[in-house]
């Protein structure tokens, strides 16, 4: 069933048939990482092709300017060679389908979520996925461009309030000149932080991999903005964020990163506490009033989490084993059912 809408994906997309590519980042790194998974599971090498062809096919596409702009090429600005050698240092497009709002254009809450830009949340996604493509094929560029991808994203949402304060904005324009949506994602920082520890643990590993960009100035700058960035939240996407960025801070710890045990608490805690009194209503209504990418971004979290728990140990080698922070994650094989649930729900073909 994976392979099958992979292959669909694929072909629904531009990816494969000839039609004409149509790339949306947050979609396609869950799809790079789908693949690594498929290709892992079953050593078919044709859906690890579908991960190579995508990263390509999303920096030819969402790393340049939209057809119709009166701008070309590379969003950073790079020449054509340049560009190609470095296709994330400039960031790159959501792939809305709508052209980003002009400068002289009124701001419209409606409509903004149609229009282009740059997200940063869709970022972090997508680094996550060039990392894992490096991890698992020891190729160490993808894990470059993921880190060049950090920094440009670093420098464009990020800055230094009046206040002395550091902040973020939810939505930038494609080339990072100013704010679409000046409001802040609640677990941004967080993800920003946990991204980026995650790139450069596996810098450390790769052979090959550049030493530069070490990341430390955002990583220092994601953890002070996350301290003072309140967790808890009652929506299903946040939760589902929650968990799993919890789960690859516990993996990093047992890679041996130092200073971050108490975060996994703190984020299952938060992440817990909403799941209690998160509305239940919505997991009874029919698929036309739900939306699967926020339903099934819990359901990856919770999971996550189960998997933590339940994966085989290896006694005393297992830095978490029988501590309080793999307790802690038990918490939340309470809530499997509603994980299997959603997955369930969705896998139907008259969900879908």
């Amino acid at each position: 069933m994976a392979r099958e809408l992979m292959e669909r994906f694929a072909e629904r997309t531009g990816l494969r048939g000839g039609g004409a590519p149509r790339r949306y980042l947050w979609t396609d790194a869950f799809a790079v990482c789908n693949a690594l998974a498929l290709w892992e599971a079953t050593g078919d090498l044709r859906v690890l092709r579908i991960a190579y062809e995508l990263v390509d096919q999303v920096h030819e596409v969402l790393g340049r300017y939209r057809p119709g702009d009166l701008r070309a090429g590379w969003i950073s600005g790079l020449g054509e060679a340049e560009g190609r050698a470095q296709p994330t240092r400039g960031g790159l497009r959501i792939g809305k389908r709508l052209p980003e709002r002009s400068r002289d254009e009124r701001f419209d809450e409606r409509l903004e979520w149609d229009r282009d830009g740059q997200y940063f949340h869709y970022l972090t996604k997508w680094m996550h996925a060039l990392d894992q493509l490096s991890r698992r094929t020891g190729e160490a560029r993808y894990n470059t461009w993921a880190r060049d991808l950090a920094v440009a994203a670093f420098d464009g949402f990020v800055s230094r309030r009046p206040d002395g304060r550091l902040g973020m904005v939810w939505k930038m324009s494609i080339d990072l000149a100013r704010p679409l949506v000046p409001s802040t994602g609640q677990h941004d920082p967080i993800d920003g932080l946990v991204t980026c520890l995650e790139l450069r643990a596996t810098a450390a590993e790769l052979e090959g991999a550049p030493f530069e960009p070490l990341l430390e100035r955002e990583i220092s700058g994601y953890l002070e903005m996350a301290k003072a960035q309140p967790l808890s939240t009652t929506d299903s996407l946040g939760i589902g964020g929650l968990l799993g960025d919890a789960v690859r801070l516990a993996q990093l710890v047992e890679k041996g990163v130092s200073g971050i045990r108490e975060l996994p608490p703190a984020l299952l805690q938060a992440a817990l506490s909403g799941l209690r009194v998160m509305p239940r209503e919505m997991f009874t209504e029919p698929a036309g009033r739900r939306l699967a990418f926020r339903e099934l971004g819990l359901a990856i979290g919770l999971l996550g989490c189960e998997w933590l728990v339940r994966r085989p140990r290896d006694g005393e080698s297992d830095p978490i084993a029988g501590t309080p922070l793999a307790g802690a994650f038990e918490a939340a094989l309470e809530y499997m059912e509603l994980a299997r649930s959603i997955c369930d729900f969705w896998l139907r073909v008259e969900s879908r």
